[in-house]
């Protein structure tokens, strides 16, 4: 059985079934892997020994990083994904942070490189005639080595949601025992087509995409997500499978329903940071099963959903996993839950989620000592995301630990508010975090309508007066009525753009004030600025 990436690729390169469809193109797996072959042996040719074996790319979601992953398996380089919406000084930092030898774009990204330092790193187009020329002249493939189970497959860039992106090291174990994993649990065949629309530089595409296919021999639709082309691809590959991460179900929803929406080939919607409501609405709408769980690029917290989850909760986690309080260092209390369903305890509740085990299959970020220390405390992992857990185990996310409140004296999580307002129907998505002024913490709310709906200040008192779960202290005290939501190329919101922006909304859009004691809202001027 393989242990390692390389392995596996290896057992598809005689498969003939279809590979990879992209337009009106299909590649066999045969096809496919000897043309990532060609090109690993070419790489290899380049790499300069006494230097790390690193590859960059900078590509989109297209057949060309397809192979650039699999000629990384397959020649035991390390490829490292460059995110396609870094610029200048942050673009080149990520490229030389990862070492990169090599760095691999194509005709549209070429631009992000001009002007950008890279002085040492061998550029290459795959538009170019220089790039046919190395790959069509490249001898039959050697590999650099022949890899171990915990050898680094891919460097994958963290989102940045919270600072500067790092670099971590995805082991060929780590992809391998995630692919394995979701074929087992959803019966993914060689019949199965499996749409690849999240960016595939980020660890949700290679784990709970790429891995998929590669694990289960099925064919891979590689794709730029687009909310109004997602049912038409599905439909034009057959697609099966999809993964996500962020918000796409949501941007998915808030395009008109249409009465054959349900007529598609989708069986299986797998990813994480969907909300309950989205998760029921898109599985009936287009007639799926969507699964939604809780994981990070380390991957060293896992946590599954699994029948019974309660509403609002995660699931529960692997072994070790365990909510902590990061200055006594000791795990916190069980959440306790009015009649309502609020918790009553969240200063002795939310705590940081945890792996006391240690690091799980986390292998630190490259290149970045204090960040990694920062991460492994006290021989635990430290997630940085804030939870609370019930008496029967079940965890509910708090928002990161950026998200906490302080109002009034009382602690107050974002997440568990963010819950609550996308109960409402007009809304599509929502932020909520701090806007500060000389008092303290401000409650303040950016949504987005779904499309053609209205909300007006009294619907919106009416509907969280309504809300029994929703203390007085965590009533927004701003809320934003937002064309869209500052993000991530892998759809997580920015949420530290939207706290420097403080409590003002753009031109288009409106800003509502709740008086400080009262529960009413009014419209205030869109230029208007806390002091």
């Amino acid at each position: 059985m393989a242990e390692t990436v390389q392995q596996l690729l290896r057992e598809r390169a005689e498969d003939d079934q279809p590979g990879v469809l992209y337009g009106d193109r299909t590649w066999t797996w045969r096809e496919h892997l000897a043309e990532a072959s060609a090109e690993a042996s070419a790489l290899i040719a380049l790499l300069e020994d006494g230097r790390p074996p690193h590859v960059g790319v900078l590509l989109g979601n297209a057949p060309d990083m397809l192979r650039a992953m699999a000629a990384a398996g397959l020649g035991g380089y390390v490829l490292c994904g460059i995110n396609t919406t870094r610029r200048g000084a942050g673009l080149a930092a990520d490229v030389r942070r990862a070492e990169c030898q090599v760095l691999v774009t194509d005709a549209e990204h070429r631009h992000l490189l001009e002007g950008v330092d890279l002085s040492g790193v061998r550029l290459l187009d795959t538009s170019s005639e220089e790039w046919a020329g190395l790959v069509g002249s490249s001898d039959e493939l050697v590999p650099l080595r022949e890899v171990e189970a915990m050898d680094t497959f891919m460097m994958i860039f963290t989102s940045g949601t919270s600072g500067d992106p790092k670099a971590v090291q995805v082991a060929h174990l780590m992809v391998l025992f995630s692919g394995l994993n979701l074929v087992d649990r959803f019966q993914v065949t060689p019949a199965d087509v499996c749409y690849l629309s999240m960016p595939l530089f980020h660890s949700n595409a290679v784990v709970a995409g790429w891995a998929v296919a590669l694990a289960s021999g099925a064919a891979m639709a590689p794709a730029k997500f687009s909310a109004s082309r997602f049912l038409d691809d599905v439909r034009r590959y057959g697609a099966t499978y999809m993964n996500y991460v962020g918000r796409p179900v949501a941007y998915v929803l808030a395009t008109p329903e249409q009465p054959d929406d349900v007529d598609n080939t989708l069986r299986v919607a797998f990813g994480n940071e969907a909300g309950d409501r989205d998760i029921e609405e898109f599985g009936r709408r287009f007639g799926c099963t969507v699964v939604d769980g809780f994981g990070s690029t380390e991957l060293a917290v896992i946590i599954t959903r699994e029948e019974g989850t309660p509403p609002g909760s995660i699931g529960k986690g692997f072994d070790g996993v365990a909510v902590y309080d990061a200055e006594t260092v000791t795990e916190c209390a069980v959440a306790v839950f009015d009649e309502h369903g609020a918790l009553t305890n969240a200063d002795h509740a939310v705590g940081e989620l945890v792996n006391t085990q240690g690091a799980g299959y986390f292998a630190g970020y490259y290149n970045d000592e204090q960040a990694t220390t920062d991460r492994m405390r006290h021989g635990m992992y430290w997630s940085g995301d804030l939870a609370y857990r019930d008496a029967d185990g079940w965890i509910y996310l708090a928002g990161r630990t950026a998200d906490w409140m302080r109002v009034d004296g009382e602690n107050i999580a974002a997440a568990p508010v963010e819950r609550i307002l996308s109960r409402l129907p007009a809304i599509n998505r929502v932020a909520v975090y701090a806007a500060r002024d000389a008092i303290g913490d401000q409650v303040m709310a950016a949504v987005v309508l779904q499309e053609d709906a209205t909300l007006t200040p009294e619907e919106l008192e009416a509907f969280l007066a309504g809300q029994p779960d929703l203390s007085s202290k965590a009533w927004p005290r701003y809320v934003r009525i937002a064309e869209d939501l500052p993000s991530t190329a892998t759809n997580k919101v920015l949420k530290r753009e939207l706290v420097a922006q403080g409590a003002v909304a753009d031109e288009g859009e409106q800003l509502w004030v709740r008086d400080e004691r009262g529960t009413a809202y009014a419209p205030a001027e869109v230029s208007s600025q806390m002091g």
